[in-house]
């Protein structure tokens, strides 16, 4: 259906339509009635200030236009391609229909401003007949006029009118610069005297001019129909520019010197006061000018909307092919032609699109930095295939996207916030209908990283969290039944939530091969799919090796993705089948060596109830344990699931130790600011004939998660009994810490 394949099309424009397109657009409808009250109001230097900060946007969007216009092949859509093949369909598209938009009531902007060279005719009727005509009556056969041409001839008519309106142009502008007036002869109209004025009103006047710099990027549109869009983009784009800025200073200039401010704030058509025959010329000029930018808008909105279509943007599959569906050999975008002609009438009809003329401005700005924003990331990322032949400056890009944001604010902030709410609803109905796309992880990820690298090696090299005395935890887990229970996934990501960091490595036992590479990578994407699904921010990885020890040998000496040294090995087993726990066992010691706190999750297999909360129980005989079980149980605490729950200290001593025990945990927990409340510490006096398991069974048997600590040497005499016994209790997390750690 893709019509707008490159094999399919022929391609029959060349630089000069780029050029023209954009330079005609340049210098339209504001130029010759909006810039004279701009000079009026502000003074001179006043405009120059509008012209540096407004080529502040244009120059950084132009340079990285060009920059990324020759690095890949840009077909139709012009800046909307570019946008969508970096930033992803679903964003693409949704600064792609807020620019068509945008484009297409440009149409209606400009051809209401053509009636207004038609002012001696109205100001005739009115003086004449005492008729006060509407501007319909000129802008409503104009706008069909326009698209009669366009929908019956095409962008081929469209491109030769245009060379005909730029001679009009050139004409007009030569003979305003030739013209004088009495002011210039007689006043006083020095060079140094055009000062500030009304400085106040700066940003009024810029948001009333902007649209004069909204044409730099018009001839893109036409990259579709382009022989070699990479050489004509950039010369055509760049050149219309610094032409722009030029043409704009010295009528700035011309202006100043030829009126008083109060004339130019007066008279919108105050440059045929001043040029030679400029009772005709002018109103001719602004005629061409403005009907040429229209022709450009009209011209490039359908060629948008057409790669919209393509792209299968709309949530219908019927509306994208009649989009999409091209005519004849250059595939002329004739329905898109027609509906922008009809939104066009629409917005003409109406009359004034002074409202919507901001928002307009509101979607070129956002267009304008995603486009330097793009150029930005590129440079950041150092992407090696990107290889553009013509290169900008990543400082210039970042410019052109701060000053983008930050005029969008300062030109109108309730248009600005209108536009990207808008431009968010948008978004949220194309992902809703396109949830497999890509989105704008895609750019983005060169520049992350890029930035994990530099932190990484900074952190490295500072060893600042290595002395750092705060702790917490970075914990690393490795299991082979990964797709059989989850809980050692879901305790990692308690920890992960906020505070710690996790990486959960799946064990693939065989030795390393093609068809074992291509089983881990399969296991990898289920097991990254998993951790999309709950929304989990633990690192997933697959490990293959011969053996369990081998394997534990391999993952203890990885560098953690958090830039910090991994403190903290977990290991699971299934307390109703633990097949599994005499590997455990026999690899603690290894796992030690590496200065690890070790962790060993029982899972169960009953629902957590995560109501009741966490228990943590403390004994004296291993009180090195508890200050890292406290804190891993408020870790854990500040995850979601837990929000209803609570963490409960249960402390078994001899009935000498129960007041000061007591005393040490209340103490611990206020200065440590822990939220557990007094009465869930509970003291428990040792008897002689219960044995602890017993107890823990007995008041931890409805909790969520039960926190039991262990010594080495009890696991050399124990071995399995250690973690067995525990029938009545849910999921058991024992805890066995290399050093007692500080509660602050």
């Amino acid at each position: 259906m893709n019509n707008m394949d490159s094999s399919v099309n022929k391609k029959s424009f060349g630089t000069a339509p780029v050029f023209f397109t954009a330079i005609s657009t340049i210098l339209g409808a504001i130029l010759f009635l909006r810039f004279g009250f701009a000079v009026g109001t502000l003074g001179f230097f006043g405009v120059l200030l509008i012209l540096l900060v407004g080529h502040m946007v244009t120059i950084p969007t132009a340079l990285a236009l060009s920059e990324i216009a020759t690095n890949e092949k840009v077909e139709g859509g012009g800046e909307y391609f570019i946008i969508s093949r970096s930033f992803g369909l679903n964003i693409g598209a949704t600064i792609g229909i807020s620019l068509f938009f945008s484009q297409a009531i440009s149409v209606a902007f400009y051809v209401i401003a053509f009636t207004e060279a038609f002012e001696p005719v109205f100001n005739f009727f009115r003086d004449r007949f005492d008729i006060v005509l509407p501007r319909q009556v000129v802008s409503l056969p104009a706008m069909t006029l326009l698209s009669f041409l366009i929908l019956k001839k095409g962008a081929n008519l469209g491109v030769k009118a245009l060379y005909f309106v730029v001679v009009i142009l050139f004409i007009s502008l030569t003979l305003f610069f030739l013209g004088e007036t009495e002011y210039s002869q007689t006043g006083e109209p020095k060079f140094l005297s055009g000062s500030f004025r009304n400085m106040s009103d700066f940003f009024i006047v810029f948001a009333i001019v902007f649209p004069a710099f909204t044409g730099m990027t018009a001839g893109v549109g036409l990259s579709g129909d382009l022989k070699n869009p990479r050489r004509s983009i950039p010369l055509g784009t760049i050149t219309a520019t610094v032409l722009g800025i030029i043409i704009y200073l010295f009528i700035s200039w011309k202006l100043n010197i030829s009126a008083s401010p109060e004339d130019l704030v007066s008279n919108q058509l105050i440059m045929s006061k001043i040029a030679l025959y400029g009772v005709i010329v002018i109103p001719l000029g602004l005629a061409a000018s403005t009907i040429s930018s229209a022709l450009g808008s009209v011209m490039v909105a359908p060629r948008t909307l057409q790669a919209l279509g393509v792209d299968r943007s709309f949530p219908s599959s019927k509306l994208n092919a009649f989009i999409a569906r091209g005519k004849g050999e250059t595939n002329e975008p004739f329905n898109g032609s027609v509906i922008t002609c009809f939104i066009a009438f629409i917005f003409v009809a109406l009359g004034s699109v002074n409202v919507v003329a901001e928002i307009i401005s509101m979607f070129f700005m956002v267009t304008y930095g995603s486009i330097c924003l793009i150029s930005f990331l590129h440079h950041f990322g150092a992407d090696p295939s990107y290889r553009p032949s013509f290169r900008s400056r990543w400082f210039l890009s970042l410019l052109g996207f701060i000053m983008c944001a930050w005029l969008m604010f300062k030109i109108n902030t309730f248009y600005a916030l209108a536009a990207l709410v808008l431009m968010t609803f948008i978004y949220i109905f194309i992902h809703y209908y396109h949830r497999e796309r890509q989105g704008i992880e895609a750019i983005f990820q060169g520049a992350m990283f890029q930035m994990s690298r530099n932190l990484q090696v900074f952190l490295q090299k500072s060893k600042k969290i290595g002395s750092s005395q705060k702790w917490r935890p970075s914990v690393i887990c490795v299991s082979q039944d990964s797709f059989e229970r989850d809980n050692a996934f879901k305790l990692l990501t308690w920890i992960s939530h906020r505070y710690g960091f996790g990486t959960y490595i799946h064990l693939i036992e065989g030795y390393y091969s093609r068809i074992a590479h291509l089983e881990a990578d399969q296991f990898l994407t289920q097991l990254i799919e998993k951790s999309e699904d709950e929304k989990s921010r633990v690192f997933m990885d697959t490990i293959i090796s011969p053996s369990y020890t081998s394997a534990i040998a391999q993952i203890i000496q990885l560098p953690s993705i958090s830039g910090m040294d991994n403190n903290m090995i977990l290991f699971e087993f299934d307390k109703e089948n633990p097949v599994n726990l005499s590997q455990i066992i026999d690899n603690y010691a290894l796992s030690r060596s590496g200065d690890y706190d070790v962790c060993v999750l029982g899972t169960s297999g009953k629902k957590i109830n995560y109501k009741k909360g966490i228990h943590v129980w403390i004994r004296s005989y291993d009180y090195e344990n508890a200050n890292l079980m406290i804190l891993l149980s408020y870790i854990i605490l500040d995850h979601q699931d837990w929000k209803k729950g609570m963490i409960k200290i249960f402390d078994v001593c001899n009935e000498s130790e129960l007041d000061q025990t007591r005393k040490n945990l209340i103490n611990l927990i206020s200065t440590g600011r822990l939220p557990i409340s007094r009465k869930n510490i509970r003291i428990l006096k040792k008897e002689e004939n219960v044995h602890i398991k017993s107890l823990i069974n007995e008041k931890s048997a409805d909790a969520g998660l039960t926190l039991i600590g262990f010594r080495g040497e009890q696991l050399k005499h124990d071995k399995e009994r250690l973690f067995t016994g525990y029938e009545n209790v849910g999921n058991i997390l024992f805890v066995n810490a290399r050093q007692q750690k500080v509660i602050k």
